[in-house]
This record gives C-alpha cells, structure tokens and sequence, in this order.
C-alpha cells in the first residue's frame, strides 16, 4: 500500500515537554555534558533551544524524546547530531544516515552536526571507549552562524547545506578518533569504510533534490514487511509519501494502516512486555511522528482520498488496568490525553482507545 500525502504548515501543541534549564553560551560545555534537551542563550540575548543525539543511530538512547522536548519552545529549535560515533574496534560504529536529516527538515529542526573530540578508555574492552566528548568549539561556531542566517535560510535548506560540508566534519571526526586512539591505545574501526560510507548521504541528498529518492524506498519497503521486536501490531504496513511546501518529498514508513470507509487510521505502536504502559521515552518517540501525521492533508491511495486518523497505539503484554497507574504515570496519561485532544490524534490502549 502506498499512500500520498501533503504538509503545508506543521502546528502541533504539546504537552509533556520536560522543563529545558537555560544555559549562556560560555556554559556551552556544562549544558552538553549535563543535559539530553536545553535552551541556550547567545550573547546578544537571543535564545535558541538544543538537544543533542549520543549516536547518530536513531534506536540509541532515544533521541526523538529528546528533539520532542525541544518542542515547547517557542523560537528556533535545533539538535546536535554527531556525524560518527565509533566506540572502538569491539564495540559499535554507527553513521548519520539521511533519513534523520529527511524527518528533522520536515520536522523544521535545523541539524547540527558535528563530531567527538575526546574520550576515556573502556576498561571492561581491550579495544573500546567510552566518555566521549563532543568539540564545543565547533558547536558554539555553528550555533552562532546559525543564528546569523536564521532569517535567510529554512531548516531544509540549511540541512542540505550542512550535508554539502558533511566530508569535511567526517575528516575531523576521523582525525580526533586518530588521536583518541593514540591516547588511549584503543584500536579504532577502519577509516577508509568510514569515508566511503557517509558519502551514501551525499548522494541521498542529491536523490532528494530530483525526488528519486530510490535508495531509501527500497529500505522502507524492506521496513514495511519486517516487524519490529518493539512492536506489536495487527494491521498492514504502508509506505507514506509526504510532499511539502518546499518541494521536498519524503518517504516513511507507518507501522500500521487500517481503513474504514473514507477513515484511514495511520498508527504508529509501542509495546512494552513487562509493564503496564511503554516508557515515557518510547510514548515521546511515538509523539514525534503524531506531530507528522496531526499536519498531513490531501492524504489519496490510488487517486482517492481518505480523512487521516492519526492514532498512537500502546501495548502492553498484560491486561491494562488504569488503577494499577502511580499518580506519576496517571499524570503522564492524562497531559497525554490532552495533547492528543488538542492535535487531533486518537489514543489506543491495547485493542480499545482511550479518552
């Protein structure tokens, strides 16, 4: 199934925003090291709100909970991506891939990306770290040029640009794992893959200026037949594809489509097997996507159009019982409910929905 769908203008309220504490940029430093979601202020008092990723991997320490947490804030909002994370020889390397510029663009998050400078040895690994350090120079540099060029240029515009100087941040993330290696004697993964590996986005961004995007729909139709372990759903996958007024074309994957008459329910799951609810972090993963779907219009399947229900479906192996909720998780659910009354979106609690 392949569903067409436009975004003209994404308006999306939320609720569950954890409070971002404020830094000055000469506490830069303190902010990355302290916090997952902050807002900064530069020095000519002008304020911009950061989270930062720990991998570029989007299933490590989810980031989307810490983009969504940005959401609240009223300004221009952006994130810190690293364009590489490697944690030695025997451990993980894991890349920036497009589709997470393609989903912040249209998200209207500005991407930084940038690299580790530092790190400490794993000791539990002979050939692995751990600690590592972000280079705040080169962040507090893009920040401010950011900032400088906020009122020329759109998040999906300054993306592309960031991708056109993409090599020359893979350099210095290179040369920095090069010493770190040095320091610490920590065998590091190959250079010569790393390079040939990230120009695979290079190319996706010129895919993405022709929309043929052909690379990333034969991932996404592998998605759409492969279940997830954190998913537990009953209806058919479908590949989305989402124009927007800019002229980007984006291809996703929704983890479950049901239609009923002219009602398309567009449901993005979490499953938890040992707790009454998923955590709030996977729930606030599953919100990033509500704030897509909430904004979607013209949605057509073969030339006819359907009214798009957006619908966050949480599972749980067990039966659910709202009085078995602490207050805490009571509070979530309720502000939960009140987001999802204010955005348009349904609730489904195992196979019933909710409020």
């Amino acid at each position: 199934m392949e569903i067409l769908a436009e975004i003209t203008e994404l308006k999306y309220k939320p609720f569950l925003c954890k409070s971002l504490n404020v830094y000055n940029l000469e506490e830069l430093e303190k902010a990355l090291s302290r916090e997952s979601s902050f807002i900064l202020k530069l020095d000519d008092g002008n304020e911009i709100a950061l989270s930062k990723w720990v991998s570029p991997k989007r299933t490590r320490s989810y980031p989307y909970q810490r983009v969504y947490d940005t959401f609240c804030f009223m300004g221009k909002i952006a994130t810190i991506i690293p364009v590489i994370k490697d944690e030695g020889k025997d451990g993980d390397r894991d890349f920036l891939q497009w589709d997470t510029l393609s989903l912040m663009s249209l998200l209207n998050v500005y991407v930084i990306i940038s690299y580790y400078s530092d790190a400490a040895r794993n000791h539990r690994y002979k050939n692995k770290i751990t600690n590592q350090v972000f280079d705040v120079d080169n962040i507090k540099a893009k920040v401010c040029e950011l900032y400088k060029y906020y009122n020329l240029t759109d998040p999906l515009h300054w993306n592309l640009c960031q991708v056109d100087e993409i090599d020359g941040v893979l350099e210095k993330a290179l040369d920095s794992y090069t010493k770190i290696s040095e320091k610490t004697g920590v065998e590091m993964h190959s250079r010569a893959s790393a390079m040939e590996r990230i120009s695979k986005i290079k190319k996706s961004k010129e895919n993405f200026v022709k929309l043929s995007r052909s690379l990333a729909r034969k991932a996404q139709k592998r998605e759409s037949v492969t279940e997830q372990p954190k998913e537990n759903l009953n209806g058919k996958k479908a590949r989305i594809i989402i124009k927007n007024y800019l002229g980007g074309c984006y291809f996703w994957t929704c983890d479950e489509v049901e239609i009923d008459g002219d009602d398309i329910y567009l449901i993005e799951g979490k499953h938890t097997q040992s707790d009454i609810l998923p955590s709030e972090s996977d729930i606030k993963d599953g919100l990033l996507k509500m704030a897509l779907y909430c904004n979607l219009e013209n949605v057509s399947i073969n030339g006819r159009e359907y009214n798009p229900i957006p619908v966050l479906k949480l599972t749980c192996a067990q039966k659910f019982d709202l009085d078995l909720l602490n207050k805490r998780k009571k509070e979530f659910l309720n502000k939960l409910k009140k987001e999802s009354r204010k955005n348009g979106f349904r609730i489904k609690i195992n196979d019933i929905f909710f409020g």
